[in-house]
């Protein structure tokens, strides 16, 4: 096992620069201040310590979708700001992510993804009978590279 030494002043310099790097981070990352539940919306209202807001379904989000609107109002802000939590619903969600549209892992949005396609409205079976009509949809075309290989 590798012995590794640190001196005093090196692990004062780390300090310091880790202590300035968490204060730009408040400055500039987006935090939660307040965080409340709609139910009659089912939607999460967070306002941020920059003055902005935003609201997301609690349907689309990881660990919310079906939950009761009890246990949806009972949530508490994390960490400075950084993240939301449901205690009896074992749920955390990042602020950062839910600005940016992101609700959970990789495999939940694919989940989201593919319910949002699999959804049918007469415009888009409209579209697929036009589509239908005309044979249907193009075949690939091979580009002068894929013929060549």
């Amino acid at each position: 096992m590798a012995n590794w030494k640190i001196s005093e002043s090196d692990l004062d310099n780390q300090i310091t620069r880790a202590k300035a790097a968490g204060a730009e981070a408040l400055k500039n990352e987006p935090r939660a201040k307040a965080a409340r539940y709609s139910p009659t919306r089912r939607q999460v209202i967070v306002e941020l310590t920059n003055g902005c807001s935003f609201i997301f379904p609690v349907d689309k989000a990881q660990g919310l979708a079906g939950a009761s609107n009890k246990d949806l109002a009972a949530i508490k802000i994390l960490g400075k700001g950084k993240g939301l939590h449901w205690e009896k619903l074992d749920a955390d969600l990042s602020i950062a992510s839910l600005v940016v549209g992101i609700f959970g892992s990789h495999a939940w949005m694919r989940e989201i993804a593919r319910r949002g396609g699999a959804a049918s409205t007469p415009a888009k079976a409209a579209a697929a009978r036009a589509n239908g009509a005309k044979g249907g949809r193009p075949k690939k075309s091979t580009t002068t590279s894929q013929k060549a290989a």
